[in-house]
């Protein structure tokens, strides 16, 4: 019962702490000083940036390198590197540096916000994030820096380099280049980096600490098998399925070489797990790309991760599940080992509330934007990708309403938390029961 009862108490510490870093990151970025002409930005774009950047989902209201002076880039910057490590991993950072003792409620809180399965190691784990997000983002804005600094210079590729690899290790989208990344559509360089990046902070801390400490496939845990067979699998069809769809369409294949098609259609098959860039024009893909998009978007990145969505695992489970059902076996295996049950109905749970969240955003967004005469597709890509925060963006985020950017700024603060972690919030008391009624068989289906 304590136990529940601290769990439910780390939830809403995180809940509040999240609401407060977004809070104080809107006012910095008001500042006529965040801004690139010296003008006070509007609370509410504010708010919907800082959200953004906080929740690492890269969807904008303003164009970011044309709004926001080198100050106001660099507090979105930093918002990202807190919201995809977790303001509890610097926490810690600052305590260990400041020889400060880490006591079991900061492990509590730990073990929530990384979601690990006890609190046990929990400070070494968040120093090890720590430190693969310093090396792997030192290294690819050292390799970004040289790829850039023909086209803008050393100082400004050097700026331009370390924005970007913080930005897609913690899978934000957030760019410098008011086109995004499309100028690099054929660039290898930027395409393996950028993707590199965002695939390693989606694939979560456990695997890549995992793959690192064992560096055999037998030895390595459930979790890391799990998640890197289901990203495997993602990463190869969702890119065939973008190449071939768009493969024949002039108005995004159409101008490009055959390596520039190949380079694109990769780019935009992996990047739906959560990053928030693009080589292509969304609007433009086809209504079936778009689609598989939204599918792939939805669900998203892996536990323990920088990503957001439904995440891998939960996914695999409720395939297992299924899959167990149809043969009629009372237990699910996967890799020699039995899932308990009780992953089931977290998974079932998550799926349930995570498409609820989606459509009631998507219905709301009907209503308070009514008058821009949108298709539903377009509204429903545009929920999908700010609850799984991806950041990916049909053009109907630039034209929001004021309550338009209420709803999507309240769905990717419930997308980056995690449904179950707001529900735990929400939650006052463990409902436990001690007693069970009598069994009674229903008709299903």
């Amino acid at each position: 019962m304590k136990r529940r009862h601290a769990q439910f108490a780390a939830s809403r510490f995180l809940v509040n702490g999240f609401m407060l870093v977004t809070i104080v990151g809107a006012l910095l970025l008001s500042l006529p000083i965040a801004s690139e002409k010296g003008q006070d930005l509007s609370f509410i774009d504010a708010l919907f940036t800082s959200t953004s950047a906080v929740c690492v989902t890269g969807l904008i209201v303003i164009d970011t390198p044309s709004q926001f002076s080198v100050f106001g880039e660099m507090v979105i910057m930093v918002l990202i590197q807190i919201g995809g490590l977790g303001f509890m991993t610097f926490s810690v950072l600052i305590a260990v540096l400041l020889g400060k003792r880490i006591g079991l409620r900061e492990r509590m809180l730990l073990q929530q916000s990384t979601n690990a399965v006890n609190p046990a190691g929990v400070v070494k784990l968040s120093l090890g994030i720590f430190f693969i997000a310093l090396v792997v983002e030192t290294v690819a804005a050292a390799i970004l820096t040289i790829r850039f600094a023909p086209d803008l210079g050393w100082s400004r590729a050097s700026y331009y380099a370390v924005f970007h690899a913080i930005s897609a290790f913690n899978n934000a989208g957030f760019s410098l280049w008011p086109d995004n990344l499309m100028r690099y559509v054929g660039d290898p360089v930027v395409n393996m980096v950028i993707t590199m990046l965002f695939l390693i902070g989606g694939i979560g801390f456990f695997v890549v600490l995992d793959v690192i400490r064992k560096r055999k496939w037998v030895a390595f845990s459930l979790h890391t098998k799990i998640v890197l067979s289901a990203s495997l699998f993602l990463c190869v069809a969702g890119p065939l399925v973008i190449t071939l769809i768009e493969w024949f369409n002039p108005k995004t294949f159409g101008m490009l070489s055959f390596s520039e098609r190949l380079w694109a259609g990769y780019f935009q098959g992996v990047v739906t797990r959560t990053a928030g860039f693009n080589t292509l024009n969304i609007p433009d893909m086809m209504t079936a790309s778009q689609f598989v998009m939204i599918f792939f978007m939805f669900i998203g990145a892996s536990s323990g991760s920088t990503g957001g969505g439904i995440k891998t695992n939960t996914m695999v489970i409720l395939l297992l599940s299924i899959w167990s059902t149809i043969r009629g076996e009372k237990h699910m295996h996967i890799f020699k080992r039995r899932i308990a049950i009780d992953l089931v109905f977290r998974a079932l749970a998550v799926v349930m509330i995570s498409i609820m969240v989606v459509l009631l955003s998507a219905l709301l967004l009907t209503l308070t934007e009514h008058s821009l005469q949108k298709d539903f597709m377009e509204i429903l890509f545009e929920s999908t990708s700010a609850f799984a925060t991806v950041g990916l963006s049909m053009g109907l985020t630039y034209e929001l309403s004021f309550w338009g950017k209420v709803v999507i700024i309240a769905t990717m603060f419930i997308g980056r938390l995690g449904p179950l972690t707001l529900a735990y919030a929400m939650s006052q008391t463990s409902n436990q029961q001690d007693y069970k009624y009598v069994e009674e068989k229903l008709m299903i289906g």
